[in-house]
């Protein structure tokens, strides 16, 4: 990808300016600030590729449940319908939720449905599409955890063949690609990536009788999307080879990471597409490569032995004055959130155990991967059920004054909690880099070298 525009959405770009009813924008807003509280960081890549007009369908890839969704649906300006597998309009509450938000059913055989029924999904899809709507779908079929694109079912190419054909009036229709790339898609507080390529044109074609189109026109439009959708996705033949390639990029992109400074997702995102190469090369396999991957193991292992992560190493670039005096006002501001955090943290201790308990019981729907999709459910139901407990408590006790104020300061509480662990494991981290540094200097020193040595090798690699 040569030009890049890179953002990080922040909570009001993805709260505010949107469309629909106003239980519509209340759903939006909730699941916005559950996701933005999941993520530590949300970005999109080439979002000005999405028209912001005109019959649209996006294609994404489906690693993470409902989690992909609901990511798409809380990151575009656009007002978007998702096709959605017919099991989860079973669910009570989310059934409610899917018929807010206007979202179709798709019957899967592997669900043992009705698959004769997607005629009506489809043709809801086309009148959707004829008024210049949005629809966002799963050519995939199912989530999963595959390290590659599963092969593209034909689903989303019927249906935008059958929404342009046969019609007198030509709608100009196209086809956005969307790649989703976490950083870790299942642990809380990871990172998220929204990526969109350039839209694909869609020309009608001939019509049968019964208002399908050809399947050799279905097959070539579908094979399109499947490329452009790999333009937009990490694809490798195993997890191991994406796990080392992870590891390469934390070690790589450290370089320029700072103490109050991050390289964009993007950057990750191309790092490992690039050390991985093309999928089925067997470019792992090559003796350098291997090389090159225990080397930067064994780095690893040296830097785990010493608590340290490859950013902290970027403590020389800095001046004595400014490292300490950063340590000095981030403990500060720790110490004075202190009132909040730690009753936030023990009181928001069992939803969140609770929460972990139920991902690792709950970690299938069907086909589907919903490890990430059980942890943010059970947050949106848990966490307020313990901000109204603490709530009732204290009113029972104390009065209704305290009560109603207790509720907020509760919710407070819980964030304080969340941002002061996130602070204090990253100054664990530069905590122990600056006592290597002043204690074991030239421990330090060779680290910095080794390293610099490694990124040869990886930029003479890649």
């Amino acid at each position: 990808m040569s030009s890049q525009e890179t953002k990080e959405l922040r909570l009001d770009d993805m709260v505010f300016n949107r469309r629909g009813t106003f239980v519509r924008r209340l759903v939006h807003s909730l699941i916005s600030i559950s996701l933005r509280l999941f993520f530590r960081r949300i970005e999109t890549l080439n979002a000005s590729n999405v028209p912001y007009a005109g019959p649209l369908i996006f294609v994404m890839n489906h690693p993470n449940g409902l989690i992909d969704p609901g990511l798409v649906f809380v990151a575009l300006p656009r007002k978007v319908s998702f096709l959605a597998k017919s099991t989860l309009f079973r669910i009570p509450v989310l059934r409610t939720i899917l018929r807010i938000v206007e979202a179709l059913p798709v019957f899967r055989r592997i669900d043992d449905a009705d698959v004769s029924r997607n005629q009506t999904t489809f043709h809801a899809s086309h009148e959707l599409l004829k008024r210049g709507g949005a629809i966002a779908l799963f050519p995939e079929g199912v989530s999963h955890n595959s390290p590659k694109l599963l092969p593209i079912k034909t689903g989303a190419a019927r249906i935008a063949l059958g929404a342009i054909s046969g019609f007198k009036n030509k709608i100009e229709l196209r086809i956005v690609p969307v790649g989703l790339f976490y950083t870790n898609k299942t642990r809380f507080r990871s990172e998220a990536l929204l990526l969109f390529g350039k839209p694909i044109e869609v020309e009608p074609v001939e019509i049968f009788e019964d208002g399908d189109p050809s399947r050799d026109e279905v097959r070539k439009l579908t094979e399109r999307i499947s490329e452009a959708l790999k333009q937009v996705t990490v694809n490798s033949e195993s997890a191991a080879e994406i796990e080392s390639a992870n590891e390469a990029a934390n070690l790589f992109l450290s370089v320029t990471e700072t103490l109050d400074l991050e390289e964009p997702l993007a950057a990750r995102f191309e790092f490992v597409r690039r050390y991985l190469g093309d999928p089925g090369s067997n470019r792992s396999e090559t003796p350098e490569s291997s090389e090159i991957t225990s080397r930067v193991s064994d780095y690893k292992k040296k830097l785990r032995q010493l608590g340290l992560e490859p950013e902290n190493l970027s403590l020389s670039k800095h001046p004595f004055w400014y490292v300490f005096q950063h340590f000095v006002l981030r403990i500060v501001a720790l110490i004075l959130v202190l009132p909040l955090s730690v009753p936030g943290f023990l009181i928001h201790l069992p939803a969140y155990q609770i929460g972990a308990f139920l991902a690792r019981r709950f970690t299938r729907h069907g086909a589907d991967d919903i490890v990430s999709t059980v942890k943010i459910i059970s947050g949106i139901v848990l966490m307020p059920l313990t901000w109204l407990i603490v709530s009732v408590t204290v009113g029972f006790y104390f009065g209704l004054t305290l009560g109603i104020a207790a509720l907020p300061a509760t919710a407070i509480g819980g964030y304080a909690a969340m941002r002061s662990l996130e602070a204090v494991t990253d100054l664990r981290g530069w905590f122990r880099a600056v006592l290597l540094f002043f204690r074991r200097r030239d421990l330090f020193l060779d680290l910095l070298i080794e390293r610099r040595e490694l990124h040869r090798s990886l930029n003479s690699r890649n």
